[in-house]
């Protein structure tokens, strides 16, 4: 069987790239999932992952003429980012699907195993409430690219697609957070669309404040029966206040336990942190998307919006059984950051992934027969 490169976890940014691609992005480098040997260890459990962002980001590089390095390629959100064609279930949560294929990348009589995992379906008419605080970067480096006007577009398709169900707040953030916006009834539209056009680019990049504004007025809208999100949009940089990875997912742990999910659309190209995006969706028990034009925000805000913003399943893990007397050895492709331990696959207090409304998950395993 193909022996894969392994490497340790390290943050890395990524060298300026050939033609008008701006370099300096910063990427996590998560290394590879080994071969097992079934005698040894037959189960392999991981948490489900049903973000794209990886697919869309480095989707960009290529069309602005470079390459992306190899951290930024997440296998199983490339996977995930193509509809599987899994028939959604009719009276379950869940419909399950195996396959498996002759492996055509290696000639050393390997096999490709294919689990798909997919949700129940929600119509818009029957979505819950939702109840959203826009949390916007407008610091400098949004100005780059005209990645605020993107921001602001995007956020417009999402807004048509409101009711009176439905309640908004803005804030921005630059070197300090503010509200644009006061919570305000999705019937209103146009209130809530001249608020975020009016914003505009100011100072350095105080993440930390925004988050925390964000929170307490999404803990203001609360309300058990709606979908409370945070939906934070940024290029990912944070340079004022508190900046690290570690000390921010701290912070917006405990709001995760009060029912309140952050989901993160990330923009720009050069000096974007991907890293910081990736992770605070993950710990904050939402999603991950990278826009890089308005038929992806179209994608996301209007023909996936009740997939993006109702979850149907929290914490999801998937645990495979391999039979030793007919599997030699497996490779899990992709899911290197999503790694449960195998006594943990019960436990419901154990953070996993998060599945939205009608959404689907897909994981490849490489595998050596006996």
């Amino acid at each position: 069987p193909y022996n894969p490169p392994t490497a340790s976890p390290a943050a890395t940014m990524a060298a300026p790239a050939p033609g008008n691609l701006p370099g300096e992005n910063y990427h996590q480098d998560y290394g590879v999932n080994p071969i097992e040997d079934t005698w040894s260890d037959h189960l392999s459990t991981f948490a489900l992952d049903v973000d794209t962002a990886s697919y869309t980001l480095t989707k960009r590089y290529v069309d602005e003429g470079g390459l992306p390095p190899i951290d930024a390629v997440r296998a199983e959100e490339f996977i995930n980012a193509f509809d599987a064609g899994y028939a959604a279930p009719e009276d379950v949560a869940f419909s399950l699907y195996a396959d498996g294929a002759p492996n055509p990348f290696n000639e050393s009589g390997t096999y490709l195993l294919r689990f798909g995992v997919q949700g129940y379906n929600v119509s818009k008419w029957e979505r819950r409430p939702l109840n959203l605080t826009f949390v916007i970067d407008v610091s400098g480096s949004m100005s780059m690219e005209n990645r605020l006007e993107m921001v602001k577009d995007s956020l417009r398709l999402l807004v048509d697609q409101l009711d009176e169900r439905d309640t908004v707040a803005v804030v921005v953030y630059g070197s300090e957070a503010h509200a644009v916006l006061e919570p305000t009834n999705g019937a209103s539209p146009d209130r809530i669309t001249n608020a975020i056009k009016r914003l505009r680019t100011e100072g350095s990049t105080n993440a930390e404040a925004g988050l925390r504004l964000g929170y307490r007025y999404a803990m203001e809208m609360y309300d058990p029966n709606a979908n409370n999100r945070v939906i934070l949009c940024s290029d990912g940089v944070a340079n004022t206040g508190e900046t690290s990875v570690d000390g921010l997912l701290e912070y917006i742990g405990g709001y995760v336990e009060e029912g309140i999910s952050l989901v993160t659309y990330g923009f720009g190209m050069g000096n974007y942190n991907d890293v910081l995006l990736e992770q605070l969706a993950d710990r904050g028990d939402g999603s991950y998307a990278y826009i890089d034009d308005m038929d992806e925000a179209r994608r996301l805000f209007v023909e996936e919006l009740t997939a993006s913003l109702q979850v149907i399943a929290y914490d999801a893990k998937v645990q495979v059984d391999f039979n030793s007397d007919v599997v030699s050895n497996y490779r899990l492709i992709g899911y290197e950051n999503r790694e449960v331990a195998d006594q943990d696959f019960r436990d419901d207090s154990v953070d996993a992934g998060e599945i939205g409304a009608g959404m689907s998950a897909t994981a490849l395993y490489e595998v050596e027969l006996v």
